[in-house]
């Protein structure tokens, strides 16, 4: 296994060298009877030289890009067909010391990466020369489809459709683009039909394709006698597609018949000037609702892409639907996602902002640089623009803020060059593009960035981490993750996190014994983030006291779970901090709309920002998330000795519900005091404050309390079992609790249906409660809680076969206070 151990350093030697793959194949049609016969590679990674019987095709040199090669005077009964790579490392370099004029930083990643170097000259995925959460195997191969097409008179290349809402006659169209390569040496006339059964909607035009490859649009009106439902974010409404038709009648006498799925929806990036505050808003309005943006950040989920199947995709988007998050950022040091991945993301209302692929980095901007790129946006917008979930395109990650913070200490006089790169690039090649291949979603040319302010300061913003405009991405892990000041009062949160290690069970798969500890060998090597082990302790020590056993692998696994714990707080925090912020303006700051933390994915078994596990298993902070994230939550913090309580609502109305405020003493499962306040009201997709008690006077209120030996956890409860989950407040770091004892934790397990039942119970009150179950795949309602009541019961759903006996064997319990 690559991953095992330090394999990734042992391996290195792969991607050195050069690999030719080949093999003879019998023609399985006869060759004279088509008039064009196509070698087609969906994606080729990367640089390779394409024979077939010693004849050279051509060359590839973009991972992104889809090659299709004539091979109509070449190909015989019998073939021999090579593709020979040259190492990408080696054609990297190579392109980075041809570029003599002026050098293109970075040129290596940080030694903690143990990648390879000049990772920008090359349109390859930039994460496969390593990153700060990944290994460097920069693999050669074919990684997707390779065929042989052959065809008479004419054939369908790429077929797409966006739908458009015409505001001033109240009605849906859909744009259908076809574009064709056309064999025959005169123009080809025929008829093209549409038909969406469900909207009563049929379409017959007529058309004229001319030799050589072109395209024709055609627009189609649907029914207004017919009612079009709109397809939705998760959370928000239904995700409602429609069968359609398409069929191409041309006088050569064969037809084309294309099935497809047609999905409504608009979308429109909002800024605008907000009263009360300098600068713009920033946010997305889906069909003409306002919504604010939950969710995380994807990168690749496998360093070796064609270990990515359906189910891998499934399980992992799955998880994000199912912790109530709406968008996931598709980031741009990745790939393109395969079609199953934004097919998924149609089917479950995730939607998708898509990042370019161009990451952290400058890049080249010379004519066969820009002309590869050119070719890889026109390939990428044909192949994905018909999915409604992708909501924006945008050029690039941090390459914006790169230049504006001046990463790569490029000296002021050389500045300018820079810049002209960056604009020809992304503004008059990137989005040129974008803006005649799909006019149905918007362009940004950068994240973070501001808007339209960075468009008017020629496409560079002075500081692109402005609250006042765009998007921010941040991360501090020196200041105490509790404490909500230090965070940005941005408009758009797009990047924000903290690492934690992934469960012991994970780990096991790619390690031995020696390497069970946290300062390890191995542990050093798997964290490629600088000091990022420390950082983690860092951040603990503020609120936790670090374990001390003496058994080496309990001490390992008791600084796992509390690295789980830590992140899981840290994020929850944060996340919170930006939900409450949607509906005010502080000091000109707020109107906070979205909320993608870094990261929801890891590519391997190492410690990471990421809240799923290489495999897919939750941690803690996915559970958190469900929670976080939910479409109604109440949120507290504390402002000058004051507590506030705000309801956050995702729901489309306005509900009356009751605060339930509960205080309990760390030393008792009974509860100090409780309070209901009924009849408040949490507004329609808003944050509200719903109450508001200094601190002082609510531990004289609840008699005995102290900050030390109390906690607060409240929920929003409401007609017809609407229920917000219960939230917590801590009222001093846990280390310092006072009368928190040790409890026995214990559960039994029962099967009911599909999923099992674990019933928890606990003697005392029980912070973080942790249900572990090794590698048996599945996930549990609720994990990582705290336990304020003697019992409580927890399902388990599996995503593969098990038994009430293998749960039994493999369940660990662990709460905060198992950590000595």
């Amino acid at each position: 296994d690559p991953y095992y151990r330090f394999n990734d350093v042992m391996y290195r030697w792969i991607s050195l060298d050069n690999w030719t793959y080949s093999r003879t194949f019998k023609t399985p049609f006869d060759v004279r009877k088509w008039q064009k016969v196509n070698l087609v590679f969906e994606g080729v990674d990367t640089v390779a030289q394409i024979m077939i019987n010693n004849i050279t095709l051509g060359r590839t040199d973009n991972m992104f890009n889809r090659y299709s090669f004539d091979i109509t005077s070449v190909i015989k009964e019998v073939n021999f067909v090579e593709v020979r790579f040259l190492s990408a490392v080696s054609y990297a370099a190579e392109q980075s010391r041809c570029h003599k004029a002026y050098s293109i930083p970075p040129a290596c990643p940080p030694p903690v990466q143990k990648g390879e170097c000049h990772a920008n000259f090359i349109r390859k995925e930039q994460c496969s020369f390593s990153w700060d959460w990944g290994p460097s195997f920069p693999t050669q191969g074919i990684w997707k489809d390779v065929r042989i097409e052959a065809y008479n008179h004419y054939h369908l290349i790429y077929f797409s459709l966006t739908s458009f809402f015409v505001k001033s006659t109240r009605q849906w169209s859909l744009e259908i683009e076809s574009i064709f390569d056309v064999v025959s040496s005169k123009p080809v006339a025929g008829l093209v039909t549409v038909n969406i059964p469900k909207l009563q909607t049929q379409q017959t035009f007529s058309v004229k394709l001319q030799p050589g490859e072109g395209s024709i649009v055609l627009l189609v009106n649907i029914n207004k006698s017919s009612t079009v439902e709109a397809w939705w974010p998760n959370g928000h409404g239904r995700q409602t597609g429609y069968n359609m038709t398409t069929t191409f009648i041309m006088e050569a006498g064969y037809q084309i018949e294309k099935f497809s799925k047609a999905y409504f929806r608009t979308v429109e990036l909002v800024q605008e000037p907000i009263p009360g505050s300098p600068g713009l808003s920033f946010y997305f309005r889906i069909n003409g609702r306002p919504i604010f943006i939950k969710g995380s950040n994807w990168i690749p989920a496998d360093s070796f892409q064609d270990r990515v199947t359906y189910d891998t995709l499934w399980l992992l988007l799955k998880s994000a639907a199912d912790a109530n998050m709406n968008a996931l950022r598709v980031w741009g040091g990745g790939v393109y996602e395969q079609d199953e991945f934004y097919n998924i993301c149609d089917e479950l209302g995730i939607m998708i902002w898509q990042d370019f692929m161009f990451a952290c980095a400058l890049y080249p901007a010379d004519q066969n640089y820009l002309e590869s790129v050119r070719a890889e946006v026109f390939h990428q917008l044909r192949r994905l623009k018909s999915h409604p979930s992708i909501i924006l395109w945008s050029g690039n990650n941090e390459n914006e803020a790169a230049i504006a913070s001046n990463w790569f200490s490029i000296p002021y006089a050389d500045r300018e060059l820079y810049i002209k790169d960056y604009v020809m690039l992304y503004v008059k090649n990137i989005r040129e593009i974008v803006l005649t291949e799909d006019k149905s979603r918007p362009f940004i040319a950068s994240s973070p960035t501001n808007g339209l302010e960075s468009v008017k300061e020629g496409w560079l913003s002075q500081n692109p981490y402005d609250t006042h405009y765009g998007d921010t991405h941040f991360y501090d892990y020196s200041n105490d993750c509790w404490n909500w000041t230090v965070y940005p009062k941005t408009r758009f949160a797009s990047e924000y996190g903290f690492q934690s290690w992934p469960s012991f069970s994970t780990i096991e798969k790619v390690s031995s014994t020696e390497d069970w500890s946290y300062m390890s060998n191995f542990s050093l090597h798997r964290q490629h983030h600088k000091n990022g082990n420390d950082q983690m302790l860092q951040q603990i020590g503020h609120h936790f006291k670090l374990p001390q056993s003496t058994d080496p692998v309990k001490k390992f696994k008791d600084m796992i779970y509390l690295t789980q714990v830590m992140q899981a707080q840290c994020i929850k925090t944060e996340t919170e901090f930006y939900r409450f912020s949607q509906s005010e303006i502080i000091k000109g700051e707020g109107h906070t709309m979205g909320a993608l933390y870094w990261q929801l994915n890891d590519i391997w078994q190492a410690p990471s920002w990421a809240s799923l596990e290489y495999g897919g298993k939750w941690k803690l902070l996915h559970y958190f998330a469900q929670n976080f994230f939910a479409p109604l939550l109440p949120v507290a913090y504390e402002d000058k000795g004051v507590l506030y309580i705000y309801g956050v609502s995702d729901l489309h109305v306005d509900h009356k519900l009751t605060l339930r405020v509960v205080v309990h003493t760390w030393s008792s499962l009974e509860p100090v005091c409780t309070l209901a306040k009924d009849g408040v009201t949490v507004k329609a997709q808003s944050a509200v404050p719903i109450y508001k008690e200094s601190i002082n006077d609510l531990l004289e209120r609840c008699r005995n309390c102290t900050r030390k030996s109390c906690i607060i956890t409240f929920c929003l409860v409401g007609e017809g079992g609407l229920q917000s989950p219960t939230n917590h407040h801590f009222l001093s770091s846990i280390k310092d609790a006072i009368g928190l004892e040790k409890t026995q934790l214990s559960a039994s397990v029962s099967q009911q249906d599909d999923t099992y039942v674990f019933v928890l119970q606990t003697t005392a009150i029980a912070p973080f409660v942790s249900l572990d179950i090794g590698s048996i795949k599945g996930r549990f309602s609720d994990n990582g809680f705290l336990m304020t009541e003697k019992k409580k019961v927890v399902v388990f759903y599996p995503w593969e076969p098990t038994s009430v006996e293998e749960l039994e064997k493999s369940l660990t319990l662990t709460s905060l206070v198992d950590i000595v």
